[in-house]
């Protein structure tokens, strides 16, 4: 596209609020298949549709991830929880259980998948609520010979994993139900509420899941989930409960908070 166009293409997401404009406009352009389907794309981000969205993928740890109109977007601090992921796969052994629960557009089992590589065996199981994120998730993973289930929570994967999970990696919903209305309007009005509330204090999936971690988990294995700054403590807590082993691992560069909660390898 000539520079005039482009000029009054990032004016126009400017106006409508878009932070990166120039870059945006850069990758709407790209996409685009000609001038009306970029006027289209245009007019779904000047009215608030997420970029990710509207281009149909996002860049997540160095991979091109498909997210469906809908479906939650991952976020890049999420990073930290794969680099965790991986780091602890490669001690697991040569053939290592994933299991990518509330999974939305499978990203991190996807992107742990693929970072541990190499000799790794993999075995990846995704799990969600929402059919639109299995649906799209199910394109995604099976890039790495993984399989995406509909189902809550824990319920939809084959009972011979219990036991035998060796990275439980748990992107629950964690915001707080009364906090969901100050979230930017992107998040707010185009990705499922189910994928971002986390009831009265964000901890109550996490509840849920930790209640059930122990019994997949193999001796040893760990439960990776993110949370927001002020509640990693509540996260260390519950997972404790549960007879799990809890640490906090941050990244304050990208502004990034997991907790991770390890099964003894005696139990």
């Amino acid at each position: 596209m000539d520079q005039s166009p482009l000029d009054d293409l990032t004016a126009r997401l400017r106006a409508a609020g878009c932070v990166f404009a120039e870059d945006e406009a850069a990758l709407l352009a790209e996409r685009a298949d000609d001038a009306a389907h970029l006027e289209a794309l245009v007019a779904r981000r000047v009215a608030g549709e997420p970029l990710e969205h509207v281009l149909g993928y996002v860049d997540f740890h160095g991979l091109r991830v498909a997210v469906d109109p809908g479906v939650f977007v991952p976020r890049q601090r999420t990073t930290l929880l794969v680099d965790e992921a991986v780091a602890l796969g490669r001690r697991a052994g040569p053939a290592v259980v994933v299991v990518d629960l509330c999974c939305g557009a499978g990203a991190l089992g996807l992107a742990t998948a693929v970072g541990l590589g190499g000799d790794t065996t993999v075995s990846l199981h995704a799990s969600d609520v929402d059919p639109a994120a299995v649906a799209c998730a199910a394109r995604n993973v099976a890039a790495v010979g993984g399989t995406a289930s509909a189902g809550d929570l824990l319920d939809p994967l084959p009972p011979g994993l219990r036991g035998r999970v060796d990275l439980l990696l748990a992107n629950v919903p964690y915001v707080p139900t009364t906090e969901i209305a100050l979230l930017p309007r992107e998040a707010r009005d185009h990705e499922a509420h189910v994928a971002l509330d986390g009831g009265g204090d964000g901890l109550d999936v996490l509840r849920r899941v930790a209640a059930e971690a122990p019994a997949w988990l193999a001796p040893g294995g760990h439960l990776l989930t993110e949370s927001g700054e002020r509640q990693a403590a509540g996260a260390v807590a519950v997972l404790d409960r549960a007879g799990l082993v809890a640490r906090v691992v941050r990244d304050d560069e990208i502004g990034a908070t997991i907790v991770v909660g390890t099964l003894p390898a005696e139990t």
